[in-house]
């Protein structure tokens, strides 16, 4: 009996060491793969670490970050928007057009051509979250008919043409720097900050993850699950305007054929970083480090001479096994 008795008590903390180890990996596992990463790649490039190779990191990811930011509210709440990659040309491309001489005429104030372009990135957003909590559109489908219109309404502003000659205060926001660090670096961080204090420290926070666990128990409790829904594709439309932005300052031009694809880097960052794509479940801060790994990846490929070719069959890996751990994740 006492031998039994101790192998059942070995049999339990053998149980319970690989349960810790498991929600350890869970946790953090990829704050270590980001580690691990950085470490490789600083062995196999004398260039990795130089102060001004880092810069262009940060500099090169705020743009992915920014949309993964506003595509984790949207997968906690159980969606996903394809279209972001269209709202980024688009309120590019509107910002573009009103601080260009080159572009109808008269040049406006930078603030102005700012507030153009995140109206029309939140006003695509809207209509995307219109749809989709109004109707109960599938937000695969509503999103991924944006992907398109978006596309089209881009050109179609710009008669398929780039926005060039943009205002010099214009250009700052993608190319100044403030004690060293990028603009858009610092515009990250802000938008990060005011994210991560919206999901954890007020009650629309709570109701993003409650909509996303359970929808039905949400709106029994007495939550405006629509109003949630609506809100998170313009929150959506919001920051990938924003990326847009600072994409074409960064440019010196708008580009109407910008930004296809990046949704496919955006959901990457997200689900690598841990966020479940069926809701409910995630941190804006593993979506960050999702986004850096994504990046420090790409950067160092570069650094290896490893063609874009094999770099987009990389990329395609890593969301097929972030989904599979995702699927993991969600059995235990």
């Amino acid at each position: 009996m006492p031998e039994n008795h101790s192998a059942r008590r070995s049999e339990q903390s053998f149980a319970g060491g690989r349960h810790t180890l498991a929600r350890l990996l869970s946790e953090y596992g990829i704050l270590l793969a980001f580690l691990v990463l950085v470490v490789v790649l600083s062995f196999a490039s004398e260039y990795f670490l130089r102060a001004d190779n880092i810069i262009n990191i940060l500099r090169q990811t705020s743009i992915n970050a920014l949309l993964a930011i506003g595509m984790t509210f949207v997968i906690l709440t159980g969606g996903i928007d394809l279209s972001v990659g269209s709202v980024l040309a688009f309120g590019g491309i509107v910002a573009a057009s009103l601080a260009s001489e080159a572009f109808g005429g008269g040049v406006v104030h930078p603030l102005v051509a700012l507030a153009a372009g995140l109206g029309g990135g939140v006003l695509l957003g809207a209509i995307n979250g219109l749809f989709i909590a109004k109707w109960r559109m599938p937000a695969f489908v509503v999103t991924l008919g944006m992907l398109s219109m978006g596309r089209g309404f881009t050109f179609i502003y710009s008669d398929g043409m780039p926005v060039p000659r943009i205002d010099e205060r214009f250009l700052v926001i993608g190319q100044g720097t403030f004690l060293g660090i990028p603009f858009p670096v610092l515009i990250l961080a802000f938008v990060f900050l005011v994210s991560w204090v919206i999901l954890y420290k007020t009650r629309y926070g709570r109701y993003v993850y409650a909509v996303g666990g359970n929808e039905k128990s949400a709106q029994v409790s007495g939550v405006n699950t629509r109003w949630i829904i609506f809100s998170v594709y313009a929150i959506s439309g919001f920051c990938a305007a924003l990326a847009g932005i600072i994409l074409t300052a960064r440019t010196t031009a708008g580009l109407p054929q910008a930004g296809q694809a990046y949704e496919l880097d955006a959901i990457a960052a997200v689900v690598i970083g841990g966020t479940s794509l069926s809701g409910g479940r995630g941190t804006l801060t593993g979506t960050l480090i999702g986004a850096l790994l994504i990046g420090v990846i790409g950067n160092g490929l570069d650094l290896l001479g490893v063609s874009s070719y094999y770099q987009q069959v990389i990329k395609g890996a890593i969301i097929i096994v972030a989904v599979l751990l995702d699927s993991f994740r969600k059995r235990d």
